[in-house]
């Protein structure tokens, strides 16, 4: 497995772990009604999106530069 692919795989995990901790941030939020958890959820769904991105612009530059 090459560095490219490792870094593809391994933003892939990162976004789905955040998106899993934002939905468990909303269900504490749902069970307890706690700002907390609720932060928790935006933060995480936030850090997921921004990694979504972040991974469509690396692998359209990855493209470009034809690597």
């Amino acid at each position: 497995m090459g560095l490219k692919q490792f870094h593809v795989v391994f933003i892939c995990a990162a976004i789905v772990l955040s998106f899993l901790v934002g939905a468990w941030g909303v269900q504490q939020y749902r069970l307890d009604s706690s700002v907390s958890g609720l932060s928790i959820a935006i933060l995480f769904y936030a850090s997921g999106i921004a990694l979504v991105v972040y991974c469509l612009r690396f692998l359209r530059k990855v493209k470009e530069l034809g690597i």
